[in-house]
């Protein structure tokens, strides 16, 4: 039997009832993957890259993420790593201890990994980041800002075509809104915190911080209240969709609208902790949804994979989703041991193809994408197209900054 299968069948509220460090050891959980008896293995290569994605198009800025995360698809990883379909149990436990505190901080980077260059013979890879962090407190009063952070080559070798360039400090490519123009890529040492913003109201989905609060503490009473969500929530859809529950959708529509809510109630939102270790375990319940071995996330800091069972035309809730011409699936980095979310990344399933007809531009021309528009236009299957990191993602006491 799979042991994700062996996951389902267990009796998830025992995640909440036992400390984690006794249901480590009933589970036979490790945090290094390795089991405390010898056991059949089932061993799985693990594809470590890194990866979500917010860039507009003009003026974006990045840092390369190394290690186990490296973008180029060509880790420093284990591949012969168990299959251990336990660790979402053990996230829940230890999330389900996580102090709770006067404001929901988070910080996140966001990052695209974008090709400069006009083949793939000639081309390098550019990690594009910013970074946002926000503090909400408990009535949804959100304080935030952003950061500017520097874009460097993502491997060595893209290092030296840059510097065979003359290590320019902007490096450009083609805008992949169809508009035409470019995109400029800021490569200059240059990082710093952008102005506050202005007080505002969060809202998730129309939920407040209170009714977040509120969510019920077992998976399944969670899960029916999140599939009433209206959203637009097709991969592909067309203009003026109308808002719909995660209810009406049906097979990997409905698993991709639940794990892009899961994915925010795990990290952006002001969920608390039992909460949070709901979401762990209704991961877990959902079909096809596996954890796969250890990597490092885009920060470098050490992981499991856990996969969902999905290709989508986009990166999961990228604003362009009724435009990309590629497929992507998504995966979570899940650090079990402090029952954290660390990054969400999307790889290429399928490398852009083909072209798409937009509606005119606010100059009223005609604009199409074009997959030789693309930011990931020569990426390999396997590849980041994007990621988010969460730098920071807890409650505390401390106050914001002014």
């Amino acid at each position: 039997m799979d042991e994700i299968d062996a996951l389902r069948q267990m009796r998830t509220g025992l995640a909440v009832e036992e400390a984690p460090e006794l249901l480590a050891r009933r589970i036979d959980w490790r945090p290094g993957g390795a089991p405390s008896r010898p056991r059949r293995r089932l061993r799985i290569q693990l594809v470590s890259v890194a990866a979500t994605a917010a860039v507009a198009a003009g003026t974006v800025a990045a840092v390369v993420s190394t290690g186990d995360g490296d973008p180029a698809g060509k880790p420093r990883v284990e591949n012969t790593i168990p299959l251990n379909g336990n660790v979402l149990l053990v996230a829940a436990a230890n999330a389900a201890k996580a102090p709770a505190g006067k404001y929901w901080h988070i910080k996140t980077v966001m990052g695209e990994i974008y090709a400069v260059g006009k083949s793939a013979e000639d081309h390098y890879k550019v990690d594009s980041r910013q970074a946002m962090e926000m503090w909400t407190d408990r009535t949804g009063l959100s304080r935030g800002t952003h950061f500017d952070l520097q874009g460097l080559p993502v491997t060595p070798q893209d290092k030296q075509k840059w510097q065979a360039a003359g290590s320019p400090s902007w490096v450009h490519a083609p805008n992949p809104e169809g508009g035409g123009g470019q995109v400029n890529l800021d490569m200059s040492p240059k990082t710093g915190r952008g102005a506050p913003w202005p007080p505002y109201v969060e809202r998730f989905y129309g939920m407040t911080p209170g009714q977040i609060a509120a969510l019920p503490t077992e998976p399944e009473a969670l899960k029916k209240v999140l599939l009433g969500l209206k959203g637009h929530w097709h991969a592909v859809s067309t203009d003026g969709e109308k808002k719909e529950p995660i209810r009406a959708l049906r097979g990997q529509e409905r698993i991709r609208a639940l794990s892009d809510v899961a994915g925010e109630l795990l990290s952006t939102q002001p969920a608390p902790p039992k909460v949070r270790a709901a979401v762990f375990r209704m991961l877990s319940e959902m079909p096809g949804v596996k954890p796969e071995g250890r990597t490092t996330d885009p920060l470098g800091r050490v992981g499991t994979v856990v996969s969902l069972p999905l290709k989508t035309t986009t990166p999961l809730g990228l604003f362009t989703a009724p435009k990309q011409l590629g497929t992507y699936r998504r995966q979570f980095i899940v650090d079990p041991a402090t029952g954290s979310l660390l990054a969400v990344r999307d790889l290429v399933a399928k490398p852009p193809r083909g072209s798409r007809e937009l509606p005119p531009g606010d100059n009223g021309r005609p604009r199409a994408l074009r997959a030789r528009d693309m930011p990931d236009r020569f990426h390999k299957p396997g590849e980041v197209a994007a990621y988010r990191a969460f730098e920071i993602a807890e409650w505390t006491d401390a106050q914001p900054p002014r």
